[in-house]
C-alpha cells in the first residue's frame, strides 16, 4: 500500500514512511502484480447519462486473489509436497518479494481491483488500481527502460498532449521511481477528463521485481489533493471542475468471490449494491480519508489505543500498529508465517471458532466474523488478512480499512460533504 505521506501500499517498507513524513506532498506510488494465471481483463463500460451535462459512470473492477492470497496457496502447494522449483518465475518472485525487507510494493502487489484507462487521442490504454490512498496519476512512459514487458505511454501518438517536463519524484527504500509530468486527455467509462496532468514514470527501479513482471500498470489516485505530489488536482477534483459528473461521490463495491466483478461508481450512489442505510461518518483530515476510530475489540476487549483510520482501496488488507497486531495474533492465537513473518497463520481447523473483530466509528458498529479476515487456502494454509504498518506522525498512527473491510462493506467517498459512507455489501 503506498500512501502519499502516509501510509497504505508503501507504508509495508521504509520507503513508504519516507513518503509519509513529508506531509507537503510526496505521494504514494506503489504497484501490484499477478501470477500469469490470474491476468486482469477488467474493461470499464459507458451507460447511459444521468443528466443532460454530467454522467454517473459506473466502472467494472474485477477481483483477483492479491499477493498474501497467492502466497497462501503457494504455502498449501508446499505442504502437500511440491517445491518453489514447480512454480513459475513469477510465483517463485511472489515468495521472495515476501522476504525482502526492502520491497516497496508488498501492499500494492494485494491490490486486488483493476480496471482500464485511456490516455490520449487516440486513447493509449493502461490498467491501474484506483487508488483512495493516493491522489496522483502515474503510467509508464515509452522513455522507461526498466518498466517490464507493461505498455507505455507515447506523447507523439497523441494529438491532445501537452508537455510539461517537470520532474515528478518518489522515493522508496529499495530505490526511487523517477519521471516527469505531463497533460493530456484521460477517457475512463467513455467520458473524457481534458488536459489532465499526470505522471510519465522513466525510471521504475524503486517499485521492484514485481512490478516489472507484474500485470497493473499504473495508480490511478482517489485521495485528496492536499497529498498530492507537487499539489497537482486530482484526477476527480478534475473531472467534478469539467462537468464529466453531476455530483462529488464515488462508490466502491467489492465482491468477496475471485472471479467475480466489483464496480466503482462515479458521480452517484447505486444503492442496489447494499442493504440498508448508509451511515455516514464525517472526516478528520482531507489527506487520506481519514476519520476518527472509537475503538476495535475483540470478545469485549480492546485491541487498540489508536484513534484515526482511513478507508484505503488500494491496501488489501487491515493493517494497524505493528504492536497492536502482534496483541491480536496473541489473541487469535496465530504465529508468524514461515513465507513471511509478517503474515500470521492460524489453525484451518480452528478458523470457525475464532472470534468476530468489531470496529466502531461514527458511533456504528461493524463486525468481521473470521471467515472475514482469514484467507484459506483449500483449508491447508489459513492467512490472518491483518498486518503491521507503524505510520509516523503527524499522518499516523493509524488503522487502515482495507479490501478485507470493503469486501463486507460498500464504502462511499462524499467529496462534496466532506465524509464516508459505509452499508453492508447486498448478497448477489
Amino acid at each position: 500500500q503506498t500512501l502519499p505521506p502516509g501510509p497504505s501500499k508503501a507504508a509495508c517498507s521504509p520507503g513508504r514512511r519516507e513518503a509519509e513524513d513529508n506531509e507537503a506532498g510526496e505521494s504514494k506510488g506503489s504497484a501490484h502484480s499477478s501470477t500469469p494465471k490470474m491476468k486482469v481483463l477488467a474493461t470499464i463500460l459507458a451507460l447511459a447519462l444521468v443528466g443532460s451535462a454530467a454522467a454517473e459512470l459506473r466502472v467494472p473492477l474485477q477481483y483477483r486473489a492479491g499477493a498474501t492470497a497467492q502466497r497462501a496457496a503457494l504455502g498449501a502447494a508446499m505442504a502437500r509436497g511440491l517445491t518453489e522449483a514447480d512454480f513459475t518465475e513469477e510465483q517463485r518472485a511472489l515468495l521472495v518479494s515476501a522476504t525482502d525487507a526492502n520491497e516497496p510494493i508488498n501492499d500494492y502487489m494485494n491490490a486486488q481491483f483493476y480496471g482500464s484507462i485511456d490516455v490520449g487521442t487516440p486513447g493509449q490504454a493502461f490498467e491501474v488500481v484506483f487508488d483512495t490512498g493516493s491522489s496522483n496519476l502515474w503510467v509508464p512512459s515509452e522513455k522507461c527502460t526498466n518498466c517490464g514487458s507493461h505498455p507505455k505511454y507515447d506523447s507523439s501518438k497523441s494529438s491532445s498532449y501537452k508537455g510539461n517536463g517537470k520532474e515528478w519524484n518518489i522515493t522508496y527504500g529499495s530505490g526511487p521511481v523517477k519521471g516527469f509530468e505531463s497533460a493530456d486527455d484521460v477517457t475512463v467509462a467513455g467520458l473524457t477528463t481534458k488536459d489532465f496532468t499526470f505522471a510519465e514514470v522513466t525510471d521504475a527501479s524503486g517499485l521492484g521485481l514485481a512490478y516489472s513482471m507484474g500485470k497493473f500498470d499504473g495508480i490511478l489516485g482517489m485521495g485528496w489533493p492536499s497529498i498530492s505530489v507537487d499539489k497537482l488536482p486530482t484526477w476527480f477534483q478534475s473531472m467534478m471542475k469539467q462537468g464529466v459528473v453531476d455530483k462529488g461521490v464515488f462508490q466502491f463495491t467489492f465482491p468477496d468471490v475471485s472471479g467475480q466483478m466489483g464496480e466503482l461508481t462515479l458521480g452517484g450512489i447505486d444503492k442496489s449494491k447494499f442493504t440498508g442505510e448508509l451511515q455516514y461518518t464525517p472526516l478528520s483530515s482531507e489527506t487520506y480519508w481519514a476519520f476518527d476510530l472509537d475503538d476495535m475489540s475483540i470478545s469485549g476487549s480492546s485491541v487498540t489505543s489508536t484513534k484515526k483510520a482511513i478507508l484505503d482501496t488500494g491496501t488489501s488488507l487491515l493493517a494497524g500498529p505493528t504492536a497492536d497486531v502482534k496483541s491480536i495474533m496473541s489473541t487469535l492465537g496465530a504465529k508468524p508465517s514461515f513465507l513471511n513473518p509478517n503474515e500470521y497463520t492460524v489453525d484451518c481447523s480452528k478458523v470457525s471458532s475464532l472470534p468476530d473483530i468489531t470496529i466502531k466509528f461514527g458511533g456504528n458498529t461493524y463486525t468481521l466474523a473470521a471467515k472475514d479476515y482469514v484467507i484459506n487456502a483449500e483449508n491447508v494454509m489459513c492467512l490472518v488478512g491483518i498486518t503491521g504498518i507503524d505510520v509516523p506522525a503527524p499522518m499516523g498512527p493509524l488503522w487502515i480499512m482495507g479490501d478485507v473491510f470493503m469486501r463486507k462493506y460498500v464504502a462511499v467517498f462524499d467529496v462534496d460533504n466532506k465524509q464516508v459512507g459505509v452499508a453492508p455489501v447486498a448478497s448477489a
